[in-house]
């Protein structure tokens, strides 16, 4: 494998060890703004630690704004994203580890920081609310990052840029979707959950597909790219 797979794979493990961990293991004692805090550190972590390597996807909609904007090839993008759903299982594959150790822990029950929408999720939004907020938020996520990783960018705080934003659409929407905007973290808990986790799994692979993908066309048609 090479050091580009091995980084994403790393990186996307990481993603999911914070959110998802912090998610299913302390929710109910750091609450809310505490999860959106572990996921937008978990992207200031991988970016500053393997960002050298791979640029720091560990997202396919990332990935794919990314070749759509022209910056990777679209052998580079299947190796990208194999690698983000790898990481992201064997992540949730550790915390469903950790996680299964406490007493009266039950997936069934509990869950494993998976997305959802629709009643008996959080707060219960519809399909087209979970959609809509999926693609716009992905839109603006991998917009942000292309502009703070394209050439005259300030590349030193980019991680730091990425990480804040990404805190940023946790605090707005862990109540609508409990917040994908990244196929791969979605993919992970689901196949562990099961059932509507994986009835749902679409909205997460699709909104954030298309969102990540529009950002990619508007940057390389330079509409959101610095002249």
């Amino acid at each position: 494998m090479s050091k580009t797979f091995i980084a994403e794979m790393i990186g996307t493990a990481i993603l999911v060890l914070f959110g998802v961990g912090a998610a299913v293991l302390m929710g109910a004692q750091i609450g809310m703004m505490g999860i959106a805090l572990a996921f937008g550190l978990s992207i200031v972590a991988a970016a500053y630690g393997i960002g050298l390597i791979s640029g720091a996807h560990l997202n396919p909609a990332v990935s794919l704004g990314a070749f759509l904007a022209g910056r990777m090839s679209g052998g580079a993008l299947v190796t990208y994203v194999l690698a983000q759903v790898i990481g992201a299982v064997i992540g949730a594959a550790i915390i469903y580890l950790i996680a299964s150790g406490q007493t009266g822990y039950d997936i069934a029950v509990n869950g494993l920081g998976q997305n959802g929408y629709g009643a008996g999720y959080l707060g219960e939004y519809s399909l087209t609310s979970a959609l809509v907020f999926e693609v716009v938020m992905t839109f603006v996520f991998v917009t942000v990052i292309l502009g703070a990783t394209q050439d005259g960018a300030p590349g030193a705080m980019a991680g730091l840029a990425i990480g804040l934003t990404l805190t940023g659409i946790h605090l707005v929407g862990i109540n609508v979707t409990g917040v994908s905007v990244n196929p791969a973290r979605s993919f992970a808990p689901a196949i562990f959950v099961g059932g509507k986790a994986m009835a749902d799994l679409w909205v997460f692979i699709v909104a954030p597909l298309a969102g990540g993908a529009l950002a990619g066309i508007l940057h390389r048609i330079g509409v959101t790219r610095a002249a």
